[in-house]
């Protein structure tokens, strides 16, 4: 059987670390059908729009492999990747922070094993937006100032921008049952929600009540038992209460989380968030286990799924070979393991880690010297992992 999927090469370093990507896929054995579909900054600027083919493409094959594409700050078009996750329904964001031998970190010594799940369509990044000095906004302050809430926007009417935070019941219920049947799938151990409910109370409030529901209802522990009390499990999901019996529920503040994150990560799992929190501390994670080009990506909704690094496209490298490829290549081993291909996908991180703790056939920003001069590139790091396969078997 072979699989339709949707390869984007993106921009800058982009279209090198998808053909290395593409490279370490095939080379697990599982067939694929690739079909390409140009998506960079230069497309989309021409275009004025993300292609319509790329949309089209991805609802037909379902899934998706994106390597990096430009977004400029400050100007021009919004992130493509929100445009993407927002159009296709990508709702649940999720980011695996492991750590591997031989990856330079200040928790080297540490074994980091973490998991993202970001809520991906809601929060401030929903893009309700309004300009300060624009009448609208002006009208939308003056609206809010005359409410019974007892607070107010103090700030003069045309110098203030205003940004609206959406969080919904249905929403954070999505979220938190893909964290939970994702602990459950893959064994782990416990699930946090993270959150700043003590200030926001009608939203990150909100969060907290159906994240516990959910938690109720898929009979998980509660490491503090009190929250327990009162939390009504959600009625749809009553056939899966005890399916989580071993995993432990915890709730953090979003501010203690970064703290304990860097004191002890080891002691946390799967953290489950909304999309403002989830973008700051996937990468406070991935700077634990030695920052971005080892952190894999995947963004899933309900009918298909995009998996991609969650670095950046690098354009001063652009056709120069020398980008680390093991964050794309490892989205593409998230990839896999989506399309139940368990033992590729597990075949292809086994060869990865070989090669990053040998340290032979690495990039130059994975040796301890960044100026080594027996530095592989982008190609030769990909060809080393796909030889490093057929050794393993």
């Amino acid at each position: 059987m072979a699989y339709d999927i949707t390869l984007i090469p993106g921009d800058g370093t982009g279209p090198e670390l998808a053909e290395a990507t593409r490279k370490c896929i095939d080379g697990t054995g599982v067939k694929v059908n690739w079909d390409v579909q140009e998506c960079g900054i230069e497309v989309i600027e021409a275009q004025g729009k993300i292609p319509d083919g790329v949309f089209a493409s991805v609802r037909a094959n379902r899934v998706a492999l994106k390597a990096p594409i430009t977004t400029p700050i400050g100007k021009g078009f919004r992130s493509v990747n929100v445009a993407l996750r927002q159009e296709l329904g990508l709702y649940a964001c999720v980011r695996p922070c492991k750590t591997y031998k031989g990856v330079r970190s200040y928790f080297d010594k540490t074994n980091v094993d973490l998991v993202i799940v970001r809520e991906n369509t809601e929060d401030l990044y929903a893009g309700v937006e309004f300009q300060a000095g624009d009448a609208k906004t002006s009208e939308l302050i003056s609206f809010i100032n005359a409410a019974s809430t007892g607070k107010k926007i103090k700030s003069g009417l045309t110098t203030t921008g205003v940004s609206i935070k959406p969080i919904s019941v249905e929403g954070t219920r999505n979220i938190s049952r893909y964290a939970f049947d994702y602990a459950v799938k893959f064994g782990r151990k416990s699930v946090t929600s993270i959150s700043k409910a003590n200030i926001m109370k009608f939203t990150d409030g909100l969060w907290y009540d159906e994240t516990r529901a959910v938690a109720t209802a898929f009979g998980a522990k509660y490491e503090d038992s009190k929250l327990a009390t009162g939390v009504k499990a959600e009625p749809t999901l009553a056939d899966k209460a005890g399916t989580a019996a071993a995993i432990t529920y915890i709730e953090r503040l979003v501010d203690n989380m970064c703290m304990q994150l860097v004191q002890k990560p080891e002691n946390y799992d799967v953290l489950v968030m909304g999309n403002l929190y989830g973008d700051i501390l996937s990468d406070l994670c991935a700077g634990l286990v030695g920052g971005l080009g080892v952190a894999p990506g995947a963004n899933i909704g309900p009918d298909s799924a995009i998996f991609e690094a969650t670095h950046g496209s690098a354009p001063k490298y652009k056709g120069q070979n020398k980008v680390n490829p093991t964050a794309l290549i490892l989205s593409g081993k998230l990839m896999l393991e989506h399309l139940g291909e368990a033992a590729a996908a597990a075949k292809l991180e086994r060869a990865v880690a070989s090669i990053i703790e040998e340290g032979k056939y690495v990039t130059y920003d994975m040796k301890a010297d960044r100026n080594d001069p027996t530095a592989v590139g982008t190609r030769e790091m990909a060809e080393a992992i796909c030889k490093r396969m057929a050794e393993l078997g």
